[in-house]
């Protein structure tokens, strides 16, 4: 574990390309999906674009700020409810779009929604949690591209407590992808660390099932 950073149970350093080697669901690690210079423009494009806000999450029976800053981008009628808010879509910006179309061909889905998470520093974080809300169906699929400085992905089972907690270092431009059992099986967090980071944006594509009528595709 590097130097500087809040301790964990024993923790496993997942490396390599493709499909990664974790038990009880489907994970796939893609570094490069875009080169370095597109990262960087997309980072550069999207961190001035997006409308960023701190969103008020409702956490162990209290209202606090969120520990970072996110948007929510997709079709209309794409409503995302999670820790107590209710997430209206913002109409796409070109930039999310494009990797919308590219993932859908990649990932072979179909996503209409996107939720952007902005870390300003090491102090923004992502706490333990799944993405297994209803109106993401039963075996969602979760497509992520992470942009800026690189930071810890972990893993914990929610239910085999003898396993170990998984490690993944995700880089600029990498897609990490999450199907089938994978978030009914594990949480998966961002911890902050004491080291100087960069700013790093994360884009978590879904697919929103209607709870009502229907979604209209943009």
């Amino acid at each position: 574990m590097p130097q500087g950073e809040p301790q964990t149970r024993a923790v496993r350093v997942i490396q390599g390309k493709g499909l990664l080697d974790i038990e009880d669901g489907v994970f796939e690690y893609w570094p490069g999906f875009l080169d370095q210079n597109e990262a960087s423009l997309t980072f550069a494009a999207l961190q001035s674009k997006i409308h960023w806000h701190t969103p008020r999450v409702f956490v162990y029976g209290r209202w606090i700020d969120s520990p970072r800053q996110s948007a929510w981008y997709g079709d209309r009628g794409a409503v995302y409810r999670y820790s107590g808010t209710i997430n209206e879509p913002i109409p796409w910006l070109p930039e999310l779009k494009a990797l919308r179309e590219r993932l859908n061909d990649f990932c072979k889905s179909e996503f209409n929604s996107v939720l952007a998470n902005h870390y300003r520093s090491g102090s923004d974080s992502m706490g333990w949690h799944s993405d297994d809300e209803k109106e993401l169906g039963p075996e969602p699929v979760i497509a992520s591209i992470s942009l800026g400085d690189e930071r810890r992905f972990l893993l914990r089972h929610r239910r085999r407590k003898e396993l170990q907690t998984h490690e993944i270092t995700l880089e600029s431009g990498s897609l990490l992808l999450m199907r089938g059992e994978s978030q009914h099986a594990w949480r998966h967090s961002i911890p902050k660390t004491r080291r100087a980071v960069a700013p790093r944006i994360n884009l978590t594509y879904r697919h929103i099932m209607p709870a009502n009528g229907s979604i209209d595709a943009d």
